[in-house]
C-alpha cells in the first residue's frame, strides 16, 4: 500500500443534512474537510416524506447551523396538522397541532434536491476555506485500512482518501456503515418504505383549497382500513407549488400482506377524501421511494468504530413515532455533535476518542432517548404479541368497546391521544393502531365524504418512465443469490418500482421449464431501481450503490 494517499483531517461521506452539519461544524472549528457526494448533485439520491423540524429541545437546528436555511431551501412552514381516521369513504378527523407544535420551534415542509443543493453550496465554500471542499459523483465504496484500523476511505472514482476522522452520512444504505459491521439488513420489522408522489399545483390554487395563506402549510395524515391491513398510513405536506403525498408503511407488513406500495398509493391518491384538494387536474411531476430505519429498534446506541462515525440514516436515526415522524432534525444535530466531538478530541491531542465523545454527547444531549424511548421497550413488550394483539382487538371490536369510542370521542379524548407525544412514544406496531382502531373510529363517529374522485392516475411504467437514469450497463449493482420465488419472491412485491402483471419493473416473476419440471424464479432488470434497498432486506439478494453519479437522479426527492 502506497503512502502518497491524499490526505485530509476529516473525511464526510454524503453532502445530506447530517453530513452538511458535520462538515460545516469540522470546518469553522479549522478542521480540513472535503465532503464526497455520491450524486451529480446533492440532493439527486434522497427522498424525504417532507418535513423537517427545529427541536426547542435540539442542542442545533438547520437554521443555526446555516443562516437563511428557511428562506432559501424550504417549501412552507407547517402551521396546521390533522390525522384523518378512514372507514370506506367514512373519515373522522381530528385537529392534532397541539402535539405537532410540542418541543417544535418551526417545522417547514421540504424537498431534498433543492433543500440539499442550496446546503452543498454553502458546505463547499466553508469547506474550501480548510483546504477542502464537495466533491460530487463520487461513490465511496470501502473503508481504507492500515494494520486492522481505520484510516480512511476508498472511492471507486478517486484514488483512496486518508483521514484523521471519517464521518458515514451515506444514507440508509450506508456501505460503510456494513462494512465496520455497525448495520445489518437482515430484519424487515426494523425498517420502514415509503413511496411518493409529488404533485404538480400552483401555489395560489394550493391557497384556495386548503384556505391557508402563502406563509402557512397543512400536514394531513391518513389511517385506517385504506390499506387492506398494512401496517402504516399516508400523507400529504403542502410546498409551494406542489403537494408531496404518499404512504409509510412498516417492510414486514407489506412482505407479509403481499400489497403492491404502488396500488396502495393511488388507494390514498383516488380515495374521496382527497378529491376536495386535487380536483380535475392530476399532474405527477415525481414518483419516488425510500427506505428508512425505525429507530426504536434500529438507531445504534454506539455508531462508531475507530475513526468512523455514522450519523443520520446510517446510524438508523430516524425517529417514528405515533402520527409524528422525525429524521433530518436528528441528522442535524448528530453530524453536528460528531464534528464537535472530533474537535474536542483533536484539541486534546486524541483523536482517536472521538467516536467515544460523540457516543457519549448523542446520550448527554437526549438524542438516544428520543430515537429509542424507554417507554416504548416496555410497551412493545407488553403489547407486540398476538394475544395481546387480538385481546385488544376483539375488545375494541365489541358492543362495549365501540361504546367506549363513542365516550372518549365525545369528552375529546381521542384528539388529546392522537396529540400526545407520550402516547406516541409507546404506540405499539401492530394493527391495533395502524387499521383497527382507526377503522372504528371512522365507522362510529366519521362523516360520509360525498366527493368524488375523477383523477387520472399515471400507469407504473409511466412513473418509472418519468424519472432520470444514468445507467450503470455492466455493473449490476443488484445480484440475486437465490433465484427461487421462495428465496427471493418477496422483492417482487415489495419492490415499489416492480409489482405482478407490471413490465418493465426490476424484478419480473417467471415460470422456468426444464426437463419436464416446472420452477417458479425471480429475474431482474435494474434499470429503473430507485436504490431504496428493500429488495436487500427482504430477499435473497446483495445489493449495493451504483457508482458516483449513476442511477437514478431525483429531481425532486
Amino acid at each position: 500500500m502506497t503512502e502518497d494517499y491524499e490526505h485530509y483531517e476529516a473525511v464526510v461521506v454524503g453532502a445530506g443534512p447530517g453530513g452538511a452539519a458535520a462538515a460545516a461544524t469540522l470546518a469553522r472549528n479549522g478542521v480540513e474537510t472535503v465532503v464526497l457526494e455520491r450524486g451529480v448533485d446533492a440532493g439527486s439520491k434522497n427522498v424525504t416524506g417532507g418535513l423537517i423540524y427545529a427541536e426547542e429541545s435540539a442542542p442545533y437546528t438547520i437554521d443555526g447551523i446555516f443562516p437563511g436555511f428557511r428562506e432559501h431551501a424550504t417549501e412552507r412552514p407547517v402551521t396546521d396538522y390533522y390525522i384523518h381516521n378512514i372507514a370506506g369513504e367514512q373519515v373522522r378527523t381530528f385537529d392534532i397541532t397541539d402535539g405537532h407544535e410540542q418541543d417544535t420551534e418551526w417545522a417547514d415542509a421540504v424537498l431534498r434536491r433543492k433543500m440539499d443543493s442550496w446546503m452543498a453550496r454553502q458546505v463547499h465554500e466553508i469547506t474550501r476555506e480548510t483546504g477542502g471542499g464537495l466533491l460530487t459523483e463520487v461513490k465511496v465504496n470501502g473503508l481504507l485500512e492500515e494494520d486492522g484500523e481505520i484510516v480512511g476511505v476508498t472511492c471507486e472514482e478517486l484514488d483512496p482518501i486518508k483521514a484523521d476522522f471519517v464521518v458515514a452520512a451515506d444514507g440508509v444504505n450506508s456501505e460503510l456503515a456494513r462494512e465496520a459491521g455497525l448495520m445489518d439488513w437482515e430484519e424487515p420489522e426494523e425498517w420502514f418504505q415509503g413511496v411518493k408522489a409529488v404533485v404538480d399545483m400552483p401555489g395560489d390554487t394550493i391557497n384556495e383549497r386548503f384556505g391557508i395563506a402563502d406563509d402557512e402549510g397543512e400536514a394531513h395524515l391518513f389511517s385506517g382500513d385504506l390499506y387492506d391491513g398494512v401496517r402504516g398510513g399516508g400523507f400529504l405536506y403542502t410546498n409551494q407549488d406542489s403537494l408531496c403525498i404518499g404512504n409509510v408503511f412498516h417492510l414486514d407488513s407489506i412482505v407479509e400482506e403481499e400489497a403492491e406500495v404502488q396500488d396502495l398509493l393511488d388507494a390514498l391518491l383516488t380515495h374521496p377524501v382527497l378529491a376536495q384538494w386535487l380536483g380535475d387536474d392530476y399532474d405527477e411531476r415525481e414518483y419516488s421511494a425510500k427506505l428508512v430505519p425505525d429507530s426504536k429498534k434500529a438507531a445504534n446506541p454506539s455508531p462508531h468504530q475507530g475513526r468512523l462515525v455514522l450519523v443520520g440514516d446510517a446510524g438508523g436515526q430516524m425517529q417514528a413515532q405515533g402520527p409524528i415522524i422525525k429524521g433530518m432534525n436528528h441528522a442535524v444535530t448528530a453530524g453536528a455533535l460528531a464534528a464537535e466531538a472530533f474537535v474536542e478530541a483533536r484539541s486534546r491531542g486524541e483523536p482517536d476518542s472521538a467516536g467515544e465523545r460523540y457516543e457519549r454527547r448523542l446520550h448527554d444531549e437526549g438524542v438516544m432517548a428520543k430515537l429509542r424511548p424507554a417507554r416504548y421497550e416496555v410497551a412493545s413488550a407488553l403489547g407486540e404479541n398476538d394475544t395481546t394483539t387480538r385481546l385488544a382487538e376483539r375488545a375494541l371490536d365489541s358492543s362495549v368497546g365501540r361504546l367506549g369510542v363513542r365516550m372518549a370521542d365525545r369528552v375529546g379524548l381521542l384528539e388529546r391521544a392522537y396529540s400526545s407525544p407520550y402516547l406516541a412514544t409507546m404506540m405499539p406496531d401492530t394493527k391495533t393502531p395502524y387499521v383497527t382502531l382507526p377503522t372504528i373510529i371512522g365507522e362510529e363517529l366519521g362523516a360520509t365524504v360525498e366527493a368524488e374522485s375523477t383523477v387520472e392516475l399515471p400507469s407504473l411504467e409511466e412513473r418509472i418512465g418519468d424519472l432520470t437514469y444514468d445507467t450503470d450497463v455492466g455493473n449490476p449493482h443488484i445480484v440475486v443469490e437465490d433465484n427461487s420465488f421462495e428465496a427471493s419472491g418477496a422483492a417482487v412485491t415489495a419492490c415499489p418500482v416492480s409489482a405482478m402483471d407490471y413490465g418493465g419493473g426490476c424484478y419480473r416473476d417467471e415460470t422456468v421449464q426444464s426437463n419436464g419440471d416446472e420452477k417458479r424464479v425471480v429475474s431482474l432488470d435494474t434499470q429503473p431501481c430507485v436504490e431504496c434497498g428493500t429488495c436487500a432486506i427482504v430477499a435473497d439478494t446483495q445489493w449495493e450503490h451504483p457508482r458516483g453519479g449513476k442511477g437514478v437522479e431525483f429531481r425532486e426527492g
